[in-house]
């Protein structure tokens, strides 16, 4: 057992104290939409997502079956956060036999992609990897999913895609996410004629909550994939149509790019922690490395004496923080292509020593913890979906899908009704220099010709004497780190269940900009002692969006984040 010194913080110094919390649960209006069941429990950010998993655990399909019929639906209802123009992770248990795997289908950069290709006259111009062609890395969506049914799954893929296919050919009612994310982007989806047509009114004016949304490309491409599986993706008129789109746009993916393609099967980071078995993605996602060591650090802290969201805890876990993020920006990338050094990094020797270096009453100069950067901008992720899904036979997967930004890069492919992805933003166009999500890299993440860009993407499963009893991710860009590690600590730590876990308030640091994000649950007391103890404190209205399974005593607990507006779905 690690051993490290007692924590005395004066008045601070709270053992045997748990602190009455003001949380975000404490508005009725932000309470999770959390349910109950016994065969089996789907958490994603849309109703009808959720619903379309159920759907096929009542058909007699596993927790797979459910994540891919959810994952494709989502595609459909939530079309900025996610789609089959985009990519992911997944994390699976599998009960028989028992095992976690997790499989990566991110996008790819294009073989004609270049180090170089977002900047001009040597620096880096952030719309390049944002809006339009270049923008685009290969979509791994329909490869992955299609190979995760193929190998574990029980139902064929033309049946779990038809909630998909007529959510899209029939219509849903819109809702106030997606009305918001409308509004937001209208002049971009004015300018491109699918999306117009099935996101603006005749008139051009944004649709409104409870507007129908329909969109029969994307219904026509989704059964040929039914019919025909990933090769009508991946090769033929749909091929074609997505590299013309991206030329017209000014991008370089080929349909040689697009035949090329594919998913990767991936071990996972793993940890013990708190008498549980954490298991969560490895790079080219630096969530679960992130996850992970921040859990080493504050292993063996007396977390729950602290209390929840006390200042003293809420210190230790934003320097802990601090030291993973930097860690994250000097170290991760693909590994095809750099050698992440996870078994160093994660080393109880490594973890020891960066908690010796966390003081309980002080920060210190943004140099202790990593290099020196350019200051830059937190921004919220909106491009993204993350769905949790756990069945009675002891299965759970854990599966977060993203575009990245909102509409990925506003602009669709031909009359497939594909949206495509701005993941290209995700690599490094400058060492140094932050993404649209403040988010520093090095030459481990510089863009290279079929490499993965860095993701925080953190699907992840925690296992209990070898079941499953969470199974949790989010959305919201690196803000889906600490709201997944937050989620992770309020119910293995401080005992909360699914539904409180997800509505607790939550704090995120990423080491570059220094400053302390809280949610306005986050007491004031709490944040003066902060801010007197060296943090740079930011109110924001809300971080990530969580999605939650929680199995407990022979019930399933789901809970999908009041952040975005999901439901969780039992049976």
């Amino acid at each position: 057992m690690l051993s490290f010194p007692r924590l005395v913080g004066g008045q601070f110094a709270v053992s045997g104290l748990r602190l009455v919390l003001a949380i975000a649960l404490a508005i009725a209006s932000r309470n999770a939409s959390a349910d109950w069941g016994r065969h089996g429990m789907v958490a994603a950010d849309h109703r009808l997502a959720s619903q379309a998993g159920v759907e096929m655990l009542k058909r007699g399909g596993n927790a797979v079956d459910a994540a891919v019929a959810t994952a494709f639906a989502v595609c459909v209802v939530n079309p900025a956060s996610c789609g089959i123009g985009g990519g992911g992770f997944m994390v699976i248990h599998l009960a028989k036999p028992r095992r976690t795997i997790t499989l990566d289908y991110r996008e790819v950069a294009p073989a004609a992609a270049s180090r170089d290709m977002f900047l001009r006259q040597g620096k880096a111009v952030p719309d390049l990897s944002r809006i339009g062609g270049l923008a685009s890395g290969v979509p791994g969506e329909v490869a992955g999913l299609s190979l995760a049914l193929k190998r574990f799954g029980t139902l064929s893929l033309s049946t779990v895609l038809q909630p998909a296919i007529r959510l899209a050919r029939d219509g849903f009612a819109a809702e106030d996410h997606l009305v918001k994310e409308i509004q937001e982007n209208h002049d971009a989806l004015a300018r491109d004629a699918v999306m117009s047509r099935n996101f603006l009114r005749p008139d051009g004016t944004p649709l409104a909550t409870g507007d129908l949304v329909k969109q029969p490309e994307l219904a026509r491409t989704l059964q040929g994939i039914a019919r025909s599986g990933p090769a009508a993706f991946y090769r033929g008129d749909v091929a074609r149509q997505i590299a013309a789109a991206v030329r017209r746009a000014g991008g370089v993916l080929t349909t040689q790019d697009l035949a090329r393609y594919r998913p990767t099967w991936r071990p996972p980071v793993s940890t013990r922690f708190a008498g549980y078995d954490v298991y969560s993605m490895p790079p080219p996602s630096s969530g679960g490395g992130v996850l992970i060591e921040v859990l080493g650090m504050l292993g063996h802290d007396d977390l729950p004496a602290l209390g929840q969201n006390s200042p003293t805890a809420s210190h230790l876990l934003a320097e802990a923080m601090k030291h993973a993020f930097a860690d994250r920006a000097v170290f991760y990338g693909d590994p095809q292509f750099v050698n992440v050094p996870l078994r160093r990094l994660l080393s109880r020797a490594n973890l020891q020593s960066l908690r010796r270096r966390i003081s309980a009453v002080r920060t210190f100069p943004q140099a202790d913890y990593g290099s020196e950067h350019r200051a830059a901008q937190l921004l919220n992720d909106h491009g993204t979906s993350h769905l949790s899904v756990m069945d009675s036979q002891g299965n759970a997967v854990a599966c977060t899908t993203t575009i990245n930004t909102a509409f990925g890069a506003l602009y669709s492919a031909g009359d497939t009704g594909i949206i495509m992805n701005n993941q290209m933003d995700d690599f490094s166009a400058q060492p140094g220099v932050p993404n649209v999500f403040g988010l520093i890299g090095n030459d481990a993440n510089a863009v290279a010709p079929g490499k993965r860009p860095l993701s925080s993407m953190t699907p992840t499963i925690v296992l209990h004497r070898g079941r499953p009893v969470l199974a949790v991710g989010g959305s919201g860009g690196p803000l889906i780190i600490s709201g997944t590690l937050q989620v992770v600590l309020d119910t293995l730590v401080y005992g909360m269940g699914a539904e409180e876990a997800v509505n607790a308030a939550r704090i995120h640091h990423q080491w570059a900009p220094p400053v302390l994000l809280v949610e306005p649950g986050i007491s004031q007391p709490t944040r003066e002692w902060l801010a007197r103890n060296g943090h740079t404190v930011k109110e924001v209205r809300a971080m990530a969006a969580i999605q939650a399974v929680r199995f407990d005593g022979g019930l399933f607990e789901g809970a999908s984040d009041p952040r975005k507006g999901g439901v969780a779905v039992g049976w």
